[in-house]
């Protein structure tokens, strides 16, 4: 399958990718079946759940999603790589039909765009090497922490740690390589990440300090679109029921599924 690289510069920052995110109009199941073509959005550089294999080619989890998603829609598949402060702005530009780019459900969001029901989640940890001593945010004070921009690790340590010295990198990847060069000795993100970090250290490993919070992640999409948010729902239940969305997650995750996500109510 060839994918369309709408963004492929993913150092770019969210005014900037926004502004390349030409205004479209929305549209609905109907529209997007009689295109034939389901634009996706996914945030590259974040590892397992969408970044580049050894072919320069996207894989991941959400990468297997956003496919199974287009194929039991019975429409060709256009992924749109965007970098994570870009998702809400690609989505209310109408650049994408769909984002499937680990974003979690949260009000402030919900506020301008559309979610699914929950198709996944991930928890956002403070991790540093173990000889630091961090059991919370209160140990913060003072401490340079790198986030990745406009995510809910920035939102959190934001809110909860103002008086830590924040360092804000425009995706993952940038982060873990800001981490492993030591420019940040503590980061706020997702276990994947830090398997990343570790990865490119040979000594003191970073290791999980506290767990800030468990996100339920949603496919977003414009508001007024009810038909593709039906739709979607529905499919995510039957994808949850039947277990293939637990199999792409396990894949490229190497754990089940969330009891929250598996075991919620439809």
């Amino acid at each position: 399958m060839k994918f369309s690289r709408t963004i492929q510069q993913l150092g770019l920052g969210v005014t900037l990718a926004a502004a390349l995110c030409t205004a479209g109009q929305a549209r609905d199941l109907d529209q997007i079946k009689q295109s034939g073509v389901l634009r996706v959005a996914i945030a590259m550089g974040v590892p397992m759940f969408s970044y580049a294999n050894a072919q320069m080619q996207p894989e991941g989890s959400d990468v297997s999603t956003a496919e199974l998603m287009a194929k039991d829609m019975g429409v060709k598949l256009q992924l749109v790589e965007i970098t994570n402060a870009a998702r809400v702005p690609t989505i209310q530009t109408g650049k994408a039909d769909v984002a499937v780019a680990n974003l979690s459900i949260t009000p402030e969001r919900a506020k301008v765009i559309d979610f699914s029901i929950p198709y996944a989640s991930l928890q956002t940890i403070v991790a540093a090497p173990k000889s630091m001593n961090i059991k919370g945010y209160a140990d913060l004070k003072g401490v340079t922490i790198g986030v990745t921009r406009a995510t809910v690790n920035d939102s959190d340590i934001s809110k909860n740690a103002s008086f830590a010295n924040i360092r804000r990198f425009e995706d993952d990847a940038t982060l873990v390589t800001a981490a492993a060069s030591g420019q940040v000795p503590v980061v706020s993100t997702q276990w994947p990440n830090v398997v990343e970090i570790n990865k490119k250290l040979k000594n003191t490993p970073f290791e999980t300090k506290f767990v800030e919070q468990e996100f339920m992640l949603g496919v977003a999409m414009s508001q007024g679109t009810p038909k593709l948010k039906a739709w979607t729902d529905k499919w995510i239940e039957t994808n949850l029921k039947n277990g293939k969305l637990e199999a792409i997650y396990k894949k490229y995750h190497g754990a089940d599924l969330s009891p929250l996500v598996v075991n919620q109510k439809f």
